[in-house]
């Protein structure tokens, strides 16, 4: 229980799984990884409206559909999606590039949603977007499949409006 401008706030630390790429993979390895996490959040390619109800039935999943998703997949799942986890706004698309590269409509999405964590899909890479005063967090490709040599997911802790524990997980392909 947290008091801010004499509300209280009844929030506790959240843990994150954060995933992309699985295309149509969610084997024991992932489950391992994010057998401890509150939620999933799935940046991209997920590969299958069913993969997605059985990602959401092992966690609660927040999700963005990508460029490999059909038709299903896409009715279930945003191309983008702004939410609030804690006290810290969450922007995530699947291809929206990364700090001094963004694609320039995902640019007006961050102009306009101000967030402090934006997620994009394919290839791992977590860095601080100074100008827009955000983590950016691509955690890579989960799947077996694409071009990516290790497959690759993110955990971390979001308590109020702090991020920290980030730890990539990283197995063969």
């Amino acid at each position: 229980i947290r008091q801010t401008s004499g509300r209280l706030i009844f929030a506790g630390m959240k843990k994150i799984g954060i995933i992309s790429d699985t295309h149509g993979i969610f084997d024991t390895a992932l489950k391992g990884f994010l057998a401890d996490v509150d939620e999933i959040w799935h940046a991209g390619d997920i590969g299958s409206a069913a993969l997605s109800d059985e990602i959401a039935a092992f966690k609660p999943l927040r999700a963005v559909y990508g460029n490999i998703d059909d038709a299903q997949t896409r009715r279930i799942w945003p191309e983008t999606a702004c939410f609030a986890c804690e006290e810290i706004t969450v922007l995530m698309t699947h291809i929206g590039g990364y700090p001094g590269r963004y694609d320039p409509s995902f640019l007006r999405r961050i102009e306009s949603c101000r967030p402090g964590i934006v997620i994009t899909g394919h290839i791992l890479k977590v860095m601080y977007d100074r100008r827009h005063g955000a983590l950016h967090i691509n955690p890579g490709a989960a799947g077996k499949y694409g071009f990516h040599k290790v497959r690759t997911a993110i955990r971390l802790e979001v308590d109020g409006s702090a991020i920290g524990s980030l730890e990539v997980g990283e197995w063969k392909k």
